[in-house]
């Protein structure tokens, strides 16, 4: 992503949620020096992604129901696998699957995400001005690293643009040269899955504050569908309709 391209996006996103410049500088600056010796050419994600069908898993209500409907589909032996962050849980635990990659700011079930990276999944690990603590506790960790950041890149942290795991997902596989991109568990309403925090058994509703990442996040991938080259279809279901994306059912595809 060419940063300039991004940096409207990102002065809205500072000015919406109030977030703090400095500390998502300095944590890019944590991440950068953390994953030192162990940090992923952005060009492996790229050789992985380029010309291939990517199924990225958001962590939304429906993901149990989409899950189950893309392990009975064709897509399931066809495509390159992404979770977003606690999509990892139920992608490892109900599906059996290991996630190619795992695109993550490390709020999810971190265990979990150890044990996909342990199996062979890839870590696209996020810093921003508020998961500095989780960088520095969890990062050590994980063996394989691809950096991310909102801010200017550095050598080995990357703006692939998006803000949450989910759109920044696919903003990344838009980056990689995929041919399809299709989204699932991506409802992005006013019910937050159980997978996207620990600690939690069932759905449950959305505060005022996530409700307007999530409101961030679709327009965040209307924009993308606007240019991007990479055929963009939600497999979701229920949820909230992207402008500019076509719904579609993984039966079809």
């Amino acid at each position: 992503m060419d940063f300039e391209k991004w940096r409207p996006w990102y002065d809205k996103i500072v000015t919406t949620f109030g977030f703090d410049r400095t500390a998502d500088e300095n944590s890019a600056d944590l991440l950068e020096k953390l994953i030192e010796g162990k940090a992923v050419h952005r060009l492996v994600v790229q050789k992985m992604i380029e010309g291939e069908t990517v199924v990225i898993f958001g962590c939304g209500p429906s993901i149990e129901r989409n899950l189950n409907e893309y392990l009975t589909s064709a897509m399931k032996d066809r495509s390159i696998s992404i979770a977003a962050d606690g999509a990892t849980t139920p992608l490892l635990k109900i599906g059996h699957i290991i996630p190619r990659i795992v695109v993550t700011d490390l709020d999810g079930r971190i265990e979990d995400m150890v044990d996909a990276n342990k199996k062979g999944s890839l870590m696209v690990v996020h810093a921003h001005g508020d998961n500095m603590a989780a960088l520095t506790s969890y990062v050590p960790r994980f063996r394989n690293v691809l950096g991310s950041a909102q801010v200017e890149p550095r050598p080995h942290v990357h703006n692939f643009g998006g803000f949450t795991d989910g759109d920044r997902s696919t903003f990344l596989a838009e980056e990689a040269g995929a041919k399809r991109i299709v989204l699932v568990g991506m409802d992005l309403g006013v019910v937050v899955g159980k997978y996207s925090k620990p600690g939690h058994t069932m759905d449950y509703p959305a505060d005022s504050t996530k409700i307007r990442k999530l409101s961030m996040a679709k327009e965040l991938l209307t924009w993308l569908a606007g240019w991007a080259k990479a055929e963009i279809l939600n497999a979701t279901g229920p949820g909230e309709k992207i402008e500019g994306v076509d719904d579609v059912a993984l039966s079809e595809l």
